[in-house]
């Protein structure tokens, strides 16, 4: 029997996506197959709104700095600050200046409005405080665990005071040295302080758990989760810093596979808490060993997906979001023998298709991947098809001009 691509086709919306599972998972993966366009991030924000009015969804988590995107959550939970100044401090990698993430913080708050805590969406960005030049200071993190743990169970079993820290932390330039990511000569990752640091850091993230009781009575957990976010994050910035410095062969396989095992403590963590809307690029969300050639050859290393679907099992779901143009990009219609050219033939601007019914539509072997004429935009590989649990299709970008 022949698989009509007519026949896989599904509206973009929260039945039509949790449909395709046995129940919702804890974990529900959107990636992206290119950053900023807000035709795709609307395409989120519906999908995350009728996930929380209809299958009890509570929080959205995206590719951004974690410790950043506290500023927004605090902002749609309490108020705190103006929605300017959430879009303003508490996003990275400029996607504070998105139209579609400004409409979604903006209807989190709306929503939020007079609800208990328990019934309220939350925000989270689960990125660490990294950019493709390097990584930000450890200061942040380590000083705001410190200094929770010092009110809480006081100096005696703390491994350092806070004069400590500042000592040892020193200028927080030695941390940004941008040349850093190309010459590991600059980095301050790998000097005596930080060595000390990495130290400090293990025993004060282990006190959180040594004392978790305590903690938790004396406080509400959301401030104990925090702190085990800066735990987190501290731990990792500095092993992060310590890999730049590394001068082996294994330097880039290690810093992006840290940068993604950071992005997966962090969706644990979410997870533990209920089930999470992820919005991310298709790179950071995939199964499959992720693999890219970089100035000093191919480098490989596990995503955030792949590790998160490891512990998780079926409660991971990943969506793969592939388009039809991005003419603004030099990315015209996509040819006839394409996955994305066979999706281009629908009538829908966008759509759910299944991936195996998708795959019997290509044919066996399947097609080639697209070709993509600009570097920001991966296509989507129909290879990688028994990978994903969805593909969701938007036909057009409209340009923002």
């Amino acid at each position: 029997m022949v698989t009509r691509i007519e026949d896989t086709v599904h509206p973009v919306d929260a039945p039509s996506v949790l449909g395709l599972f046995r129940s919702p998972p804890r974990l529900l993966a959107l990636g992206e197959p290119t950053h900023g366009e807000d035709t795709l991030l609307a395409v989120r924000n519906a999908v995350f709104r009728q996930l929380v009015e209809q299958a009890g969804y509570r929080t959205v988590a995206i590719e951004s700095d974690c410790l950043r995107g506290l500023v927004v959550d605090d902002y749609v939970t309490s108020g705190t600050g103006t929605l300017d100044e959430a879009m303003e401090r508490g996003f990275s990698h400029g996607f504070g200046a998105s139209a579609a993430n400004r409409e979604l913080v903006r209807w989190m708050r709306a929503h939020n409005d007079g609800r208990p805590p328990a019934e309220q969406v939350r925000f989270a960005g689960f990125d660490g405080p990294l950019e493709i030049t390097g990584a930000e200071s450890p200061l942040q993190a380590l000083t705001a665990l410190h200094d929770y743990l010092a009110a809480r169970i006081g100096p005696r079993l703390l491994p350092c005071t806070a004069q400590d820290l500042d000592r040892l932390l020193g200028d927080d330039g030695r941390w940004t040295e941008l040349d850093a990511m190309l010459n590991p000569a600059r980095s301050a990752g790998r000097t005596a302080e930080a060595g000390r640091l990495r130290l400090l850091a293990d025993d004060l993230v282990s006190l959180l758990d040594e004392q978790a009781p305590a903690l938790l009575a004396a406080g509400p957990r959301d401030e104990w989760e925090r702190a085990c976010l800066y735990g987190r994050t501290a731990a990792g910035l500095l092993l992060y810093h310590s890999w730049m410095a590394d001068t082996s062969e294994a330097r880039m396989d290690r810093l992006l596979g840290l940068r993604d095992r950071m992005m997966a403590g962090n969706l644990l963590a979410l997870a533990a808490r209920g089930p999470v809307l992820v919005h991310a690029h298709n790179a950071h969300l995939q199964r499959r060993l992720s693999t890219m050639r970089m100035w000093q050859g191919d480098v490989r290393w596990w995503s955030a997906g792949a590790l998160v679907s490891a512990r998780l099992g079926e409660e991971y779901a990943f969506l793969a979001t592939a388009l039809g143009t991005i003419r603004h990009q030099g990315v015209d219609t996509p040819p006839p023998d394409t996955l994305e050219g066979l999706l281009y033939t629908l009538p829908e601007e966008s759509c759910l298709v299944e991936p195996g019914r998708l795959a019997a539509a290509l044919g066996d072997p399947p097609p080639a991947p697209r070709v993509s004429p600009w570097f920001g935009y991966a296509p989507l590989d129909p290879g990688h098809l028994a990978d994903v649990d969805g593909v969701v299709f938007v036909k057009d970008m409209p340009d923002p001009a």
